[in-house]
Order: structure tokens, then sequence, then C-alpha cells
């Protein structure tokens, strides 16, 4: 694994020089599954007794405290390595509500950064929601809403997950649409919750659809914690993200370029030794055309520097979770980070 980074972060720099060279502006719109960014309030409305300082998992405002200063230095480090400062774009998953996210883009981490959020509260059973962070020096908003989910268990009531994300607005003054999303769990095994994402697969499409009915050439960008893997049905079936770039064709809903990594065992997240890329950034036909004034697709990573890797005991090697046994690690996240990077001439 740790070759592989090596080399990946060799050929980043490589490129970096070459952009560099010919005046290239480079910005990094990024995701990350934050594991679990809960306050320590009990809120009776939602499922969060166990992540209070009388809960199980004794979360106390000193843990939230570095809860909040870790994450921020993982999203501030995202992408570092080549545009020099934080993501213009970063979707979160996990966080518990609005005022954790205000906590964190305030914190003295992030704060010069001056990020705008775009969130909604979820219906979610856990409580937590997906949100969008932007940086208000180069991301202008012009809308945010919610799509709403709807699914059943087995004995036909309702459950409750995540909505998905829409936000519209102006990167550098040309228009941007991101998608953000957590799809359900796979809770009682992959096979047996797999419709459940394919049903979100299928509402990400159809919102895919009605964008483009208006602007066929959309730019769009599609991310979020998926909770399958790219060849999964969902993505590559329900959601249309294909992960050859030569298969991509103008009526296509995405290219995947987590495909590559997935193929090559580099992976987000690792679950009994298995490696999965459960988290993906997805972009539409119409970023991967090159043109002389306008954004364009460059390439996808995934950020897993040294610091975010367990470094001993049963799960060395792992990501470097911010919980477990029943007591918080100091870690970060039970995800890695994910990224695209979009150039444009200057």
């Amino acid at each position: 694994m740790k070759n592989i980074t090596t080399f990946f972060v060799f050929i980043y720099a490589l490129n970096v020089c070459i952009a560099q060279d010919q005046k290239f502006a480079v910005e990094t719109v990024a995701f990350y599954n934050v594991e679990n960014l809960f306050d320590h309030f009990d809120d009776p409305k939602t499922r969060d007794d166990d992540r209070t300082p009388e809960g199980r998992d004794r979360w106390t405002e000193e843990i939230f405290e570095m809860k909040l200063a870790n994450t921020a230095k993982v999203i501030a480090d995202v992408g570092s390595d080549v545009t020099g400062s934080a993501p213009a774009i970063i979707g979160l998953s996990e966080v518990e509500n609005r005022y954790v996210v205000e906590r964190l883009v305030n914190s003295p981490t992030l704060k010069k950064y001056n990020y705008g959020i775009a969130h909604f509260e979820s219906p979610d059973e856990r409580g937590i929601d997906v949100c969008l962070l932007y940086r208000k020096s180069k991301f202008t908003l012009l809308r945010a809403k919610k799509h709403f989910l709807s699914l059943y268990d087995s004995d036909g009531d309702r459950d409750y997950t995540r909505d998905q994300l829409v936000v519209s607005g102006l990167l550098d003054n040309e228009l941007i649409y991101v998608i953000v999303h957590h799809w359900p769990s796979r809770s009682g095994g992959q096979a047996s919750s797999e419709p459940k994402r394919i049903a979100a697969g299928e509402l990400n499409r159809k919102t895919v659809d009605s964008i483009r009915a208006i602007n066929p050439m959309a730019k769009i960008i599609n991310m979020g914690d998926f909770n399958d893997d790219p060849n999964n049905k969902s993505v590559e079936d329900a959601l249309g993200a294909v992960g050859d770039r030569e298969d991509v064709l103008e009526n296509t809903t995405f290219y995947n370029p987590m495909m590559s990594f997935y193929k090559k065992g580099i992976g987000t997240s690792c679950y009994r030794d298995k490696w999965n890329v459960l988290d993906q950034v997805h972009v539409s036909p119409s970023l991967l055309k090159k043109t002389e004034t306008d954004w364009y697709f460059w390439k996808a990573g995934i950020f897993n520097p040294p610091y975010l890797f367990n470094k001993k005991g049963r799960y060395k090697g792992y990501p470097y979770r911010s919980f477990a046994g029943g007591k918080f690690t100091g870690g970060y996240s039970d995800h890695f980070p994910v990224y695209a990077l979009l150039l444009k001439k200057q």
C-alpha cells in the first residue's frame, strides 16, 4: 500500500509541475465520511444516547473538541499537496446536525478558509446527515435542496435514511452541480440490503435526468459514501456510472474514476481484511472535455497519508478510526476521503 501511495504522490507532483508551467488553475472537490461527528448533547428526537457523557461511549465535550480538531485537519489537508490549499468544495457524511458543522468550519484550522454550509436535517433514525462545505471565495451558492429517498422494510414500515443533497453554484463563475450522498448501509448483509441502494441509485439518476432536461451539458459532480463498490448494481446499473473512460458517451450518467482504484485493490474502507471503495466521486461526461476557458476533470484520488492509517494491533493498516473498543482512539475516521481535481487554463 505504501509503495502504491508513494507512486501516486510522485505522479501527482510531476503533473502539478507540468500544470503550473502551462499556467493552469487547479481546485479540489472532495468527499469525506467523518465517522459519527456528534456533539455531546442529548437530542430526544434521535438515537444519539450513546454519544453523550452519560451514554455508552462516554462522549464528553473534551472528546467532541478533539474529534472536531482531527476532522478539520483532514479536510484542510485533502488535495493540498497539489493545490497548496484546502478543497474548494467538500461533501461530508455522518454529521449529526447544523451545530457540529458550524463548529467544524469555525475551528482554528478551517476558519481562515471561510467555508459556507449547505445542510438539511434528514429523517435518518440515527440522526446523521450529509452536508456540503464550500469556500465562499471560490464557489457561489445558487440553490440547495434535498431529495427524500422513500424506503420500506420487510414488514412494510417506513425505513428512514439520509436525504440526497443537491447543490448548484458558480465555481469561478461557471455553473456546477454537486450531489452528496450517504446511501443505505449493508446492515444485514450486502445482498439482502442491495435493493435499498439500487433505489438510491435510481433516485440519483432521476435527479441527474431532471438537471439534464434543463441543461443537457450540465457539469455535475456526484459524491458520497455509496456503501457499494464501483462494480455493484446500484452504482453501475441503477445509477449508470461507468469505470471505463472509453465507454463514456453523451448519454452516460457519470464517469467513475474510482473503478481503477477498486481494480488495483486500493480502498477507502476495510472490513474483515477486504478493502472496499465505498466512497466515490463521479463526474458527468461534460467535465471530461478539455476546453480553453472552463473547468474540466483532471484526475481523482484517495487521500490516505500515513497519519490516517492504524499503526498497530489487529487492525494495523486499516483507516485509523476515531472510535473503537468502546472508547475514543484519538483517530480520524473509518473511511479515507476521496477527491477529484479540476483544471482550468488561466
